[in-house]
């Protein structure tokens, strides 16, 4: 699928929760050449309410009726997790150009299927890893490729939400599929070239223990290993009380880069209970421009046909990752990546 590079992209936006909400916005107003042209919703209303404050004319409950709309050029998934793969596979198969969140699947089959309903239908299909698009990111990117760091040996990536509102509402293993999975993903981005080979993980319910026998694992920490030697970390928890914390790591033998930051700004205050700074609370305040410029280069994908940001590859490979992560914590032991892949 190409567009007309002068062409207004007509983008179709399937789930209005947090993010949905988010996405919906900077389609409507942060980037240029594309319109919000319908919004789906299962929930009776919700669609229609954020196209009232978004100004778009299309609102329904029903995502099919967005994905058969010929007059739709891309479709953005924000659904819960479960439904990804197959929107994915349906929106392909209707010729429409997919942004889909992580994760883009919850199995390697369900993966497999909807990268080969992408290439089949000759559509672009980009996942949302949102990190790679933060500036931070992309230069300590940029500095490995280049040289600048010589050989990766240590990495480290974590993710600390800053509360567990409601434990009743994450799925089963959702510290590794649905959060540890963005750093998965940011591991392979700055040691690119190179792919994980095993992982060792310890969970535990360690902010809610009486939702353990429920199954919900709050804490994680995973070492890696990577195929050209380097190893890695990663830590996830659900409730840093300081705020959202997202930070990496690249050591290399010629130096080293660090990224992120807790602090809200640089301003830092100095008073009768001592100095203090301002952090920040929700993801898409931390991550504001890389969450846009996301969409700014899918809308360019959906122009040239040509994936610049994460593919479905990509997501399928920290799937993998996050699949391994899981069996190690179910026996208590290393696994190897090719354990979780088909034969």
């Amino acid at each position: 699928m190409k567009s007309s590079q002068n062409k207004t992209v007509n983008v179709g936006l399937i789930g209005a929760g947090a993010i949905g909400s988010f996405h919906g916005e900077s389609i409507a107003r942060r980037v240029h050449g594309a319109q919000l042209a319908a919004i789906a919703d299962p929930v009776a209303g919700v669609a229609q309410r954020l196209a009232d404050r978004l100004g778009c004319s299309n609102a329904t409950t029903d995502a099919a009726q967005i994905i058969a709309n010929p007059d739709i050029d891309a479709i953005i998934i924000a659904a819960p997790a479960r439904f990804h793969s197959g929107l994915v596979v349906a929106a392909a198969e209707a010729g429409k150009a997919v942004f889909c969140e992580k994760p883009m699947a919850l199995t390697i089959e369900e993966a497999d299927r909807a990268i080969d309903a992408a290439r089949a239908a000759g559509v672009p299909l980009q996942v949302g890893f949102n990190r790679r698009y933060d500036k931070a990111w992309a230069d300590a990117h940029r500095s490995v490729v280049a040289g600048d760091l010589g050989r990766p040996q240590l990495l480290r990536s974590l993710t600390r939400d800053p509360e567990l509102a409601d434990p009743t509402r994450v799925p089963p293993w959702a510290i590794f599929v649905e959060t540890l999975i963005h750093d998965f993903d940011t591991l392979r981005f700055l040691n690119p070239g190179s792919e994980v080979v095993e992982v060792h993980t310890l969970a535990d319910a360690l902010v809610r223990p009486d939702f353990k026998s429920r199954g919900l694992l709050d804490t994680a920490l995973v070492s890696l290993r990577f195929d050209n030697g380097a190893m890695a970390c990663a830590e996830a928890n659900f409730q840093a009380v300081y705020g959202y914390d997202v930070r990496g790591e690249v050591f290399g033998s010629g130096g080293m880069v660090t990224l992120g930051e807790v602090r809200r700004s640089n301003a830092t205050y100095f008073g009768a209970n001592g100095v203090s700074s301002p952090t920040t609370r929700l993801n898409t305040d931390l991550f504001h421009d890389a969450y846009t410029a996301q969409l700014t280069g899918f809308i360019e994908t959906v122009r040239s046909g040509e994936v610049s940001g994460p593919t479905g590859e990509a997501a399928r490979a920290a799937l993998a990752i996050a699949l391994a992560c899981i069996r190690s914590v179910i026996e208590a032991r290393p696994v190897r990546i090719a354990e979780v892949l088909p034969a």
